[in-house]
């Protein structure tokens, strides 16, 4: 009996997940994580590992032919991906959501903290021999009794609440489609995306790339938030306005960010967001350990088998 096709995106996929694979089925290699290498190993193929962020459309599925029934994306988010598409054709398609929750958490508190303290602007006070120590020297923001909002309280959204409560905040505000259980559960109030932005001392965005979302921050919002705001985005950079954000911080409406995300990525370093002191940047590290990029890696590949194999996927999203 002829083993399925895996076409493996790319060539840094953790190794447990070949290892998973290749018992049960051929598995093809690419030799980047290219649109173009994708495209030249895509034919014949029954199974897609995506873990790139090249978007998965209409012509890499026309490629792979219409055999090609299951997809497993070695991330959280979808934003990446034709889901219609897939759906109209049938395609199966599961995620990794739920474990890297952990991991992207602990960085959404590292970029509050490190934004809120100045931390890039400590740095540069160094490089440039401007340190000069003083009472009032290089003040930052108190996260201790301030109101927290959170905007998506999905899991990750839920597991930087768990984190934060050790900082004893003051309040945490949510907003998404609806009230959720598990954030009255948390102590967490839903309000409108207005007064979450108005009220909060910290803003940390963690939902899912939509088209509702899209530039969802942009002047209007930044120029509802407190001057000595927080501003933190783990999400994906597309939610932000970027070029407005630079306007906020340059104009002093908010009071520092710290951004895991942008656009593009990667970011180009003369772009006007490396330039501003105030902002903490890092280069998309949310899942970026050993253990949770493993974890993914591996869940990834038994959604496939699984999908190969006429089963529900463990996460699917269609």
């Amino acid at each position: 009996m002829q083993r399925p096709k895996v076409l493996m995106t790319n060539p840094s996929i953790p190794q447990v997940a070949f290892d998973i694979l290749e018992r049960q089925c051929e598995v093809i290699r690419t030799k980047d994580y290219t649109r173009a290498s994708i495209l030249e190993k895509a034919a014949g193929v029954d199974a897609l590992f995506w873990a790139t962020s090249q978007k998965l459309d209409a012509e890499i599925l026309d490629k792979a032919g219409p055999q090609m029934k299951t997809v497993g994306t070695m991330s959280a988010g979808v934003n990446h991906i034709d889901v219609p598409e897939l759906k109209k054709r049938g395609v199966k398609l599961g995620n990794t959501t739920g474990v890297l929750n952990d991991a992207v958490a602990d960085i959404a508190v590292l970029l509050a903290l490190g934004a809120s303290r100045r931390l890039h602007e400590g740095r540069l006070k160094i490089e440039k021999n401007e340190w000069t120590p003083g009472l009032t020297w290089m003040l930052g923001k108190d996260i201790v009794g301030s109101t927290v909002g959170i905007v998506g309280l999905g899991g990750i959204g839920q597991a930087i609440v768990k984190r934060l409560k050790g900082f004893s905040v003051g309040k945490f505000l949510y907003t998404g489609h609806r009230e959720k259980p598990e954030g009255t559960d948390l102590g967490c109030t839903f309000v409108s995306l207005d007064t979450l932005v108005k009220e909060s001392d910290f803003v940390i965005v963690s939902c899912p790339l939509t088209s509702e979302t899209k530039l969802m921050f942009n002047d209007g919002i930044f120029g509802k938030m407190k001057s000595s705001a927080v501003f933190v985005n783990i999400s994906r950079g597309d939610v932000v306005d970027q070029d407005a954000l630079v306007r906020a911080l340059k104009g002093g409406k908010i009071f520092a960010a710290g951004l895991d995300v942008m656009t593009p990525e990667p970011l180009p370093p003369d772009n006007e967001l490396a330039k501003l002191p105030n902002v903490v940047l890092i280069p998309h590290l949310g899942s970026a350990t050993e253990n949770t990029r493993n974890a993914m890696a591996e869940l990834t590949a038994q959604n496939i088998l699984r999908g190969l194999g006429g089963e529900e996927m463990f996460t699917p999203v269609c």
